[in-house]
C-alpha cells in the first residue's frame, strides 16, 4: 500500500486505519499539513492524508449551523459564512504565518485537533465550545458519532470535546457540524499609549469587569508595537488594546464609558472597524515572531499573572513577549539557541501553574523535550485510559503528543 493514504469518505477512512491497525503500522494524520510542525515530529511511516475529504455537507445560516467534512479548508468555511455575514464567533488562530507557512491553509480537522481560538477566547470560548456534532474514526477502525444532527451517540464521552486538542491522537475526525454568529456591525478598539506591563494589566481587568463588553484585550510592550507598526499598524510606544463590537451607536456609547473609566490611566486613542480588524489579527497570528528564528512559546496562565511571568523569565533570558486574554495568553520568542524549557515551566508554577507550549522550533528539539505541558500523574493515567480506549494499537499520531 502507498505510504500516502488519500481517502474521499469516513467510510474508506475506516478502510484505511483498520488495514493500519491490522498491519500495526502507524499512520501521521493530516489535512493540508499547516500544523504539521507543531508538537514532536510523528513516527509514523504512513500519512493518512485528509485533504480530499473535503466540502461543507450542510449550512442553514438561519439556524446558524454549518457542518463540513475533515479536510475542509477554513477559509472555505469563513468564505461562505462571511457571504452571509456570519462568522467562528471563537476566531480561530491562524499558524501559517508563525510556522513560515502559507496563510489560511488550515482545515477544519485541524482546528478541531488543535483546539483553536483567538482573541476572543474569553468572550466566546474556543472550538471545542461551538461544536454541535462530530463523525469520527477511532483507532480500531469503527466509525461513530456523537452530538447534534446525527442520529447515534457513543455511551460515555463526550466525544466533541474529548477529541478536539487531542491532536489526533485519539480518532480521526470526519465531519464537525459547528454553531456560528452573525458578525458585528462594526468593531473599534480603544488603544491606551505609554503603559507597562502592571499598569496594562489593572487597566484591561478594569475594562474586562465593567459593563463595556471588552471581547478582547491585549497588551504590547513598545518592541512589539513598534514591530507591528512597521508592517503599517499605527502603534507608538506600548500599545493596550480593547477590543469593543456591536452596533456603530453601542460602541460608541461603549467607548465614551471606558474613557470615562480609564481617564487616569494614558493616552487614549481610537481604531476604527477596518484598522481595528486588522490589528486584532495580527496580534492573534503572533505576526510580530514570524519570520524570525526565535523559539516561540505560548503560555496559558490566569490572566493577572501575565505582567509577573513576563517579568521573571525577562529577568533571566533574553525575550520578547506580550499578552492576550487579558493577560491570560502569552506569546514568547527566546533569542536563545536553547528552548529554556526547565525555565519557563519553572516561571510558569512561580505564578501559580498553567501551561506552557512550544510552538516554534527545529524538528530535533521539539524531539528532545517535552513540547506539550507534562501531566500530573492523575491526568497522565487517565489520558492513557482514554488513548487505549480510542486507540488501543496506538497507530494514530505516535509521539506527537509525547507519548
Amino acid at each position: 500500500m502507498s505510504d500516502r493514504l488519500s481517502p474521499r469518505s469516513a467510510e474508506e477512512v475506516r478502510e484505511a486505519v483498520q488495514w493500519a491497525a491490522a498491519e500495526q503500522h502507524p499512520l501521521e494524520v493530516l489535512g493540508t499539513g499547516s500544523k504539521r510542525v507543531l508538537g514532536r515530529p510523528v513516527q509514523a511511516g504512513h500519512a493518512l492524508d485528509l485533504s480530499g475529504l473535503s466540502g461543507i455537507a450542510l449550512y442553514e445560516p438561519a439556524e446558524l449551523v454549518i457542518s463540513a467534512l475533515a479536510g475542509t479548508p477554513l477559509a472555505e468555511i469563513e468564505a461562505a459564512l462571511e457571504e452571509h455575514n456570519q462568522e467562528l464567533a471563537f476566531d480561530p488562530i491562524d499558524y501559517g504565518p508563525l510556522l513560515a507557512q502559507a496563510p489560511g491553509a488550515g482545515t477544519v480537522g485541524g482546528m478541531i485537533g488543535a483546539n483553536l481560538a483567538g482573541s476572543k477566547r474569553l468572550k466566546f470560548g474556543a472550538a471545542r465550545d461551538h461544536i454541535l456534532g462530530m463523525e469520527a474514526v477511532s483507532g480500531r477502525g469503527e466509525i461513530f458519532k456523537s452530538g447534534g444532527r446525527v442520529v447515534k451517540n457513543v455511551t460515555g464521552y463526550d466525544l466533541p470535546r474529548t477529541l478536539t486538542g487531542s491532536w489526533g491522537t485519539l480518532a480521526v475526525a470526519t465531519r464537525i457540524t459547528l454553531k456560528v454568529q452573525p458578525k458585528a456591525e462594526t468593531e473599534a478598539t480603544f488603544l491606551i499609549s505609554g503603559l507597562n506591563a502592571s499598569e496594562a494589566t489593572q487597566a484591561m481587568t478594569a475594562a474586562m469587569g465593567s459593563s463595556a463588553e471588552v471581547s478582547a484585550a491585549a497588551h504590547l510592550p513598545p518592541d512589539i508595537a513598534a514591530t507591528l507598526a512597521t508592517q503599517g499598524h499605527a502603534l507608538n510606544g506600548s500599545a493596550t488594546l480593547l477590543r469593543l463590537e456591536g452596533f456603530a451607536t453601542s460602541v460608541d456609547y461603549r467607548f465614551g464609558a471606558l474613557k470615562t473609566l480609564l481617564r487616569d490611566s494614558g493616552t487614549v486613542s481610537r481604531l476604527d472597524a477596518e484598522a481595528s480588524r486588522a490589528l486584532w489579527r495580527d496580534v492573534r497570528d503572533c505576526r510580530a515572531f514570524a519570520g524570525t528564528e526565535e523559539h516561540v512559546w505560548r503560555i496559558s496562565v490566569a490572566p493577572t499573572a501575565g505582567a509577573e511571568f513576563i517579568a521573571r523569565v525577562q529577568a533571566e533570558l533574553s525575550c520578547r513577549a506580550y499578552f492576550d486574554w487579558s493577560g491570560g495568553l502569552v506569546w514568547l520568542a527566546l533569542s536563545d539557541k536553547e528552548p529554556q524549557a526547565e525555565a519557563v515551566r519553572a516561571a510558569v508554577e512561580v505564578v501559580g501553574g498553567g501551561h506552557a507550549m512550544l510552538v516554534r522550533a527545529p524538528a530535533p528539539v521539539r524531539s528532545s523535550i517535552e513540547v506539550f505541558q507534562p501531566q500530573p500523574s492523575a491526568l497522565a493515567a487517565l489520558s492513557a485510559r482514554i488513548k487505549a480506549q480510542f486507540d488501543p494499537h496506538g497507530i494514530l499520531n505516535p509521539g506527537r503528543m509525547g507519548s
